[in-house]
């Protein structure tokens, strides 16, 4: 079965892939330098920020 897309869908097609790939490299590099970071927090720090930050929400 063939499928006629316009070119308007392709190109909104084509947009959302580079936005996704965008995003995820922003995220990876995000997660990196947190990483980075929280090397020198001691791990019983760094739990309880976290569970402060739960009990704000």
């Amino acid at each position: 079965m063939e499928t006629n897309y316009s070119i308007e869908e392709i190109l909104s097609a084509v947009d959302e892939i580079h936005n996704s790939k965008k995003k995820k490299i922003k995220e990876q590099s995000f997660n990196q330098s947190t990483k980075k970071a929280n090397i020198d927090i001691p791990k019983n720090t760094l739990r309880l920020i976290e569970e402060a930050e739960k009990s704000k929400d």
